[in-house]
C-alpha cells in the first residue's frame, strides 16, 4: 500500500504493508521534476522488485537530488538509489537533425575519410606484393592452396552453369532478331564474340563477387570480431601479408581459367539453342564460331577478368579488415563487399571499354 501526502513543495510517499508491484500510485498532476519526493517506510511487511520497477516508472523524471529515503529496507533503498542514479531520458536516443549544409559537409567529410582509408589499404596491398617479390612476405603456403581450391575448383560448377545459361539466352535473343533477315547462322558469331570479349568476364566476376568476395569479408570480419587480427598485430605479423595477399593471389590465378571455362560453356549454350531449336547444322555452328574467334577479343576478356579479380579481392578484404566488433557488423561488411565489388566492376568495364575503343582494340 502506498499513501500519498503533499506538504508545501514536497510529496510524501508512505510505503506500508505488502508491496508486490500491484499498487496504484496516484500522484498529483504537477511537474514532478520540480518537486521534492520523500519515500518513507512504515511497517513494511514484504516487498519485491516488481514494486521497485513500478515506483521507478512513476518517478523516473524526478532528479535523484530531489529524492530522500527514510526507514526503508536496506535492499529496497539500494535498488532505488541505483535506479535513480542514471535517470532515463528517451529524448537522448533520438537522432539529432542537422541543417542541410551541415549534412552535406558531413557527407563530404565521410567520403574523404573513406577515400583515405581505401588509399592506405591499397598502398598496404602493393607493399605486400613488393615484399612477396623479394621473398619477405609472411603467409602460409597451406592457406594459399586452401583459398585457391575454394575460389578455383569449387567455383567451376556454378560458373559453368551460369555461363551456359547466358550463352543460351544470347543465342535465343540474337536468333529472334536475326531471323527477320534470314541470318540465324550468324548467331554463332554473336555468341562467340559476346562471350569471349566481355560477357564471360562479367558473369564470372559477378559470380565470384557474390561467392568469394562475400566469403573473404565474412571470414576476415569474423576474425576481427574474435580479436584474431589484434593477435596478429601483437605478434608482429602483417595482417595484409598473412590474410589479404594469399587471397589476392588466389583470385588473380583462378580468374583467367574460370573465364576460359565461361567462354567455352557460353559457346556451348549457344550451340545447344542453334542446333536443337533453330535447325542450324553443328558443323556450320562450329565453322562460324571458329571464324569469329579472335585472340584479341579473348585477351581483352581475360584482362577484364584479372581486373575484376583484383577488385573483388580488395573489396572483400577491405571490408573484412575494417569490420566492426559485433555480429551485425560482419553482415554489413559482407553486404558492402558484394555491392561495392559489383559497382566497381561495372565502372571499370565502362572505363576499359572506352579505353579499348580509343586504342582501336
Amino acid at each position: 500500500m502506498v499513501e500519498v501526502k503533499t506538504k508545501d513543495e514536497s510529496i510524501i510517499l508512505i510505503l506500508q504493508g505488502v508491496l508486490d508491484g500491484t499498487e496504484h500510485i496516484d500522484l498529483p498532476v504537477l511537474q514532478l521534476s520540480h518537486k521534492k519526493i520523500q519515500l518513507v517506510g512504515e511497517n513494511i511487511e514484504s516487498w519485491n522488485t516488481d514494486f521497485v520497477v513500478t515506483l521507478f516508472s512513476v518517478l523516473k523524471d524526478v532528479p535523484k537530488e530531489n529524492i530522500t529515503y527514510s526507514q526503508l529496507p536496506q535492499g529496497m533503498e539500494q535498488l532505488l538509489r541505483l535506479a535513480f542514479h542514471a535517470p532515463h531520458k528517451e529524448e537522448e536516443n533520438q537522432r539529432k537533425k542537422f541543417p542541410f549544409l551541415e549534412r552535406i559537409g558531413e557527407i563530404g567529410i565521410h567520403f574523404c575519410r573513406s577515400v583515405k582509408k581505401g588509399s592506405i589499404f591499397i598502398h598496404e596491398c602493393m607493399a605486400s606484393w613488393s615484399r612477396q617479390l623479394i621473398g619477405k612476405a609472411v603467409y602460409r603456403s597451406k592457406d594459399f592452396w586452401m583459398i585457391l581450391t575454394d575460389c578455383g575448383p569449387k567455383s567451376i560448377l556454378i560458373v559453368s552453369l551460369i555461363s551456359f545459361m547466358v550463352g543460351l539466352i544470347l543465342a535465343f535473343v540474337g536468333a529472334i532478331q536475326l531471323k527477320t533477315f534470314g541470318a540465324q547462322i550468324y548467331v554463332a558469331s554473336l555468341v562467340t564474340i559476346g562471350m569471349t570479349r566481355i560477357m564471360g568476364a562479367i558473369m564470372t566476376g559477378v559470380i565470384m563477387a557474390g561467392r568469394t568476395g562475400a566469403s573473404y569479408a565474412a571470414t576476415i570480419g569474423t576474425m576481427q570480431v574474435n580479436e584474431e587480427l589484434d593477435a596478429l598485430q601483437t605478434m608482429g605479423i602483417s595482417r595484409t601479408d598473412f590474410l589479404v595477399l594469399p587471397r589476392m593471389n588466389a583470385l588473380l590465378l583462378s580468374m583467367p581459367i574460370l573465364i576460359l571455362l565461361a567462354d567455352v560453356m557460353g559457346i556451348l549454350g549457344g550451340c545447344f539453342v542453334c542446333v536443337l531449336f533453330w535447325d542450324i547444322p553443328l558443323s556450320e555452328y562450329i565453322k562460324y564460331s571458329v571464324n569469329s574467334f579472335n585472340m584479341t577479343n579473348f585477351l581483352v576478356g581475360v584482362f577484364h577478368g584479372i581486373v575484376f579479380g583484383l577488385i573483388i579481392a580488395l573489396c572483400g578484404c577491405y571490408f573484412g579488415v575494417h569490420c566492426g566488433r559485433n555480429a551485425d557488423s560482419v553482415g554489413t561488411a559482407t553486404t558492402n563487399a558484394v555491392v561495392y565489388a559489383i559497382v566497381w566492376m561495372i565502372v571499370m568495364t565502362g572505363l576499359l571499354t572506352a579505353l579499348c575503343q580509343g586504342l582501336g582494340i
